[in-house]
């Protein structure tokens, strides 16, 4: 498993590569203001969007995964630590 802490920031969006499947994708996060939360962007390496979903907090002991449907991995928001956490 793979972690990315959470780290949001007012002016910037929050960036990191996670790999799925074997192969990487850029993630950014950005709030969405009408919709008052956060955003997960999937991108291609070569800048090819891939999806879009609302970030939904996983609790502890169970996974909502961000990816679900596109991928075997998984990518979870784990809401009480803000931490992303990427399995294979």
């Amino acid at each position: 498993m793979t972690i990315f802490p959470f780290t949001p920031n007012a002016n910037t969006p929050y960036e990191f590569q996670p790999t799925l499947d074997g192969s990487q994708y850029n993630a950014v996060v950005r709030w969405n203001i009408f919709g008052r939360r956060f955003y997960l962007f999937l991108y291609q390496l070569n800048g090819t969007r891939v999806l879009v979903t609302p970030v939904t907090g996983s609790p502890v002991g169970s996974d909502i995964s961000l990816v679900a449907g596109y991928y075997t991995s998984t990518l979870v928001f784990r809401a009480p630590s803000q931490q992303f956490e990427v399995s294979p």
